[in-house]
């Protein structure tokens, strides 16, 4: 199943209902369901790529980025900038910071807005569950650090939304990972 982020039209007639201007396209992971619509955009709007520093690597792989596996055309994905762990994207006055949280892929990233109490999660957290782990680069026990050390110690009102599916809150998905975190996490 693609996402919003292979679907260029889509985004386009998006940015053309809300009047935004887009700055920058930051890619939580390679995968090409969420990066197929990045060489349309970057070349009609002229942002900014911004990527984790390992997936930027990973991008570059048409059996990691998941283009061979999906039957799709590998494409060509300038990076601009390559993110790392408690890195800040400032957009206007509110900023993101960048956390790395591997598992899905070995370089994913999340972005947290403090004071807006917002999650972008990409493949990391989904509601009820977490991304898959059986895919190149993936980790089962990565992920589940990640999601235990790193996103769980997040506010409980935050408001997650992940990159598939409906938005969730810390406080729903903390049930799930404190009862099942074993000692090593």
């Amino acid at each position: 199943m693609l996402t919003l982020g292979s679907e260029a039209k889509k985004i386009i007639d998006m940015v053309n209902i809300l009047e935004v201007k887009i700055k920058y396209i930051v890619l939580t992971h390679c995968h090409a369901d969420h990066v197929m619509a990045v060489p349309e955009l970057k070349e009609r709007y002229g942002c900014k790529v911004l990527i984790g520093r390992v997936e930027s690597e990973y991008i570059k792989s048409p059996e990691i980025a998941l283009f061979s596996p999906l039957n799709l055309p590998a494409i060509n994905i300038e990076v601009d900038s390559r993110l790392d762990d408690n890195d800040v994207i400032h957009l206007g006055k509110i900023a993101f910071k960048v956390i790395t949280t591997p598992g899905h892929t070995a370089g994913s990233i999340c972005l947290y807005c403090e004071e807006h109490k917002l999650l972008l999660s990409g493949d990391t957290l989904f509601c009820g569950t977490w991304g898959r782990t059986d895919l190149p680069t993936s980790s089962f026990e990565d992920i589940m650090a990640s999601i235990a050390n790193k996103l769980m110690i997040l506010p409980e009102d935050t408001i997650v939304y992940p990159g598939h599916g409906k938005p969730t809150m810390i406080s729903e998905e903390e049930k799930i990972y404190l009862d099942l975190k074993p000692k090593k996490w």
